[in-house]
């Protein structure tokens, strides 16, 4: 789903899955125009393709995200909208969230018509008119439940004769921070809030400013908060190694890393790396097809199991026979590769090797049911729009084991079997709030709670190191 929000005056867009390898081709929300050799679009009025030389697919998707100058979270304050005050769950009644701009982002509970328009539907409505944003997140519509829910599990797992530090990565407005500070403030013991250390790493001047505001809204919590104007993915802005525990927040972040696309003509062709480049004598772009050359790209498709070059018998069998078949009917295989992902794992495990993770987000997006105007192509993104990914959190948990520096091959005969040195967990957002949340606190009076029944479709990764490190 490529896409303009529509009513809000924001915009979105969509790519796809973060495993592509179980897809023949792109698996879309909204399928069409992904397979063609060429692909025209127009390009940015600053020129991303300036210089004229072939670039990437996750370069062109970073430009259009984060480029200062017309990058989508570079060009507001975001287009997350911040509440004036918590929502009283206690004192609405009945219903779902059927906005349709938040139908577009988030699964919710399919009997929408039994519930009719309550007065959570209704709340939620003159909020979004009122603010005339793309959407709320979670742990702004259920401030500060949502964050408290995290800072418990922090507290409840974390070594507290260290002391307590966390770096959140792309923070938004500050509304996870302030309220986990809060939550420390209240509950955690004195020495353990007084010591703490909170990091902010964001690549947005907008954000990193709103986020400072809104953290200084309790004078205590400025002692113990920084931002840090970078991109995290950089090695070089984290410094040196540090070797101690610490805890790293993401809430979001992975659908909008930058992802590579791969191609191959028909069932059996070696994969090929995706290139963008100019049209001669247009201001169109065109997809180039080149073998396989990045090591990041490469490394992707080994962790993925892409690389048919490594197959098993079994699986050369089994190529064979697709060998026959795609002689007869060739069909074209796209994949979209995570290798933002990739590349920001691997920095955080180098310069923080005793990380403990905390990741939220999407585990897929549902079918389009707003008012969105869906681009039917991501060269389509002009700044405008914004474009994210769905995340396969088994791949999430592979890409996690292989940064650590775990190999699933033994590389000599006769040793040890590799010992993993990640201990790691995936839940439904459910599943985490009722273990490390206060249910009650976002529950109407009827009984209905949107945080424990709607976003079916996002999870939690918890990822923390063993003792199996040398």
């Amino acid at each position: 789903m490529f896409g303009k929000r529509t009513g809000t005056g924001a915009a979105a867009a969509a790519a796809a899955t973060m495993a592509p390898a179980l897809s023949a081709h792109v698996p879309t929300l909204r399928r069409g125009g992904m397979l063609a050799r060429w692909i025209p679009a127009a390009l940015f009025s600053s020129g991303i393709l300036a210089g004229g030389k072939p670039i990437l697919v996750r370069d062109f998707v970073r430009s259009a995200l984060y480029d200062p100058n017309h990058g989508y979270f570079s060009k507001r304050a975001g287009p997350v909208g911040v509440l004036d005050a918590s929502i009283r769950f206690n004192q609405l009644e009945g219903g779902l969230i059927c906005l349709s701009h938040f139908l577009d982002l988030y699964c919710i509970a399919s009997s929408v018509e039994k519930f009719g328009r309550s007065a959570y539907m209704q709340h939620l409505d003159k909020l979004y008119k009122k603010h005339d944003i793309a959407w709320f997140t979670p742990v702004e519509l259920f401030k500060p439940w949502y964050a408290y829910a995290i800072a418990a599990s922090i507290l409840r797992t974390a070594n507290l004769s260290v002391p307590l530090k966390i770096y959140e990565i792309g923070g938004g407005s500050g509304t996870c921070a302030k309220c986990i500070l809060d939550y420390m403030m209240l509950n955690a013991p004195p020495k353990v809030y007084n010591d703490m250390k909170y990091i902010s790493v964001e690549i947005s001047s907008s954000l990193a400013d709103k986020q400072l505001e809104t953290v200084g809204e309790v004078q205590s919590h400025l002692s113990k908060f920084t931002v840090e104007h970078r991109d995290a993915t950089n090695r070089s802005g984290w410094g040196r190694k540090d070797p101690r525990p610490c805890w790293v927040i993401m809430l979001e972040v992975l659908d909008n890393l930058p992802h590579d696309l791969i191609y191959s003509p028909d069932q059996i062709s070696p994969w090929m790396e995706v290139w963008i480049e100019k049209v001669d004598g247009s201001s169109q772009a065109s997809e180039v097809y080149k073998p396989l050359q990045d090591p990041l790209i490469s490394r992707c498709v080994d962790i993925i199991g892409m690389n048919e070059g490594k197959a098993s018998a079994g699986e050369k069998l089994a190529l064979a026979a697709k060998g026959v078949l795609s002689k007869v009917f060739p069909k074209p295989r796209r994949a979209w590769l995570p290798t933002g992902c990739l590349k920001l794992m691997d920095t955080l495990h180098q310069a923080l090797p005793s990380m403990s993770l905390i990741a939220s987000d999407f585990s897929y997006l549902p079918d389009k049911d707003g008012k969105t105007s869906d681009h039917h192509n991501y060269l389509d993104a002009q700044g405008d729009a914004d474009i994210f990914f769905p995340t396969d959190f088994r791949l999430l948990e592979q890409i996690d084991h292989n940064c650590s520096g775990f190999s699933k091959e033994q590389k000599n005969y006769g040793a040890f079997k590799p010992v993993k040195k990640r201990r790691t967990i995936i839940l439904d957002t459910g599943a985490f709030m009722e273990e490390f949340g206060l249910p009650l606190k976002t529950r109407t009076k009827d009984g209905y709670n949107p945080l424990l029944d709607d976003f079916k479709n996002t999870k939690f990764y918890l990822s923390v190191p063993t003792h199996n490190r040398k």
